[in-house]
């Protein structure tokens, strides 16, 4: 019985060390927080840039796709392979780039129009 009275107060003793170099961690980190100044959160995202960057993305490969499948239709409807395909993929890749560009504003809408 001497033996678990000693284990328990000795365990009581460990509790009690550790509870006190805790507390004094605690301050130390408490006291360089304080001291330290205020950073900004350097990999914080913002996902209103990653959703603009989908966009724009999404607006090139829609007009590249587009175009080819208009271009391979003609093809084979009309009978002008490769041709067809050739331009009008071209065609919907200068679409999808015109498009990028009126949404992040480099463009206004009706600037491809003459003015009279």
């Amino acid at each position: 019985m001497d033996d678990d009275a000693r284990e328990e107060s000795e365990n009581r003793s460990d509790e009690a060390a550790l509870a006190a170099r805790l507390s004094r961690l605690g301050k130390r980190f408490g006291d360089e927080r304080a001291t330290r100044l205020p950073q900004q959160d350097v990999r914080r995202t913002d996902s209103s840039a990653l959703g603009q960057g989908l966009r724009l993305s999404s607006e090139l490969v829609a007009g590249v796709l587009v175009g080819g499948v208009f271009g391979w239709l003609l093809d084979h409807f009309v009978g002008t392979k490769p041709f067809g395909f050739i331009v009008l993929l071209l065609l919907g890749f200068v679409a999808g780039l015109v498009n990028m560009m009126r949404s992040v504003g480099m463009m206004a809408k009706g600037d491809w129009r003459l003015r009279k």
